[in-house]
């Protein structure tokens, strides 16, 4: 590959070279460059990625609060303590059952859990989409004159109301004093 350097001693390759050699030729005013980088992999991808990721399996930390651990849940005070063999023992079954019985019940309730889970967010996300929020939209096109009519009531009538009982309540003052006698 042939290589060059531009005036401020960069390296350059023949594309770069070309490049510079035309903005050499241009006037000031066209020498103005706008850089764009596009990933492939950003124009195929949708807003979330479904891939499952093996090793960060919890990103956005949305269960930080159970990162449980055995001084967690069992702490023994200085006062009283068991034997260390006992201590490191217990140490050990809690976490080696924690774990299995996690994995074991995962195995047999994680796919349909997740499976009820996925179905419950896709209903819920039809529901949203294609009903409440034509609704939604429907209400607030349709129902622009009752919200003026609504203003119009609230400036009218509550609001005088409430401004004459807020001044006239607004002057009352209450002084407590402690009984000394008690």
């Amino acid at each position: 590959m042939t290589t060059a350097f531009n005036r401020a001693g960069t390296q350059l390759n023949l594309v770069e070279m070309e490049d510079q050699r035309l903005k050499d030729e241009r006037p000031a005013e066209e020498l103005m460059e706008v850089n764009v980088d596009i990933q492939s992999e950003d124009l195929n991808s949708t807003h979330s990625d479904t891939r499952p990721q093996i090793q960060g399996r919890d990103p956005k930390g949305v269960n930080k609060i159970l990162k449980v651990t055995f001084e967690d849940v069992i702490a023994e005070p200085p006062s009283v303590r068991s034997f260390d063999k006992v201590w490191l023992w217990s140490h050990a079954l809690f976490e080696v059952s924690r774990l299995w019985m996690y994995r074991l019940i995962s195995l047999l309730l994680a796919v349909p859990v997740s499976l009820a889970a996925g179905i419950l967010f896709a209903v819920l996300s039809f529901l949203h989409i294609w009903l409440i929020m034509p609704c939604v939209q429907l209400l607030l096109i349709n129902m622009h004159w009752v919200q003026t009519v609504w203003g119009s009531v609230l400036n009218i009538l509550i609001s005088p109301l409430f401004t004459s009982m807020g001044k006239c309540c607004g002057q009352i003052t209450i002084h407590l004093a402690r009984d000394e006698d008690r």
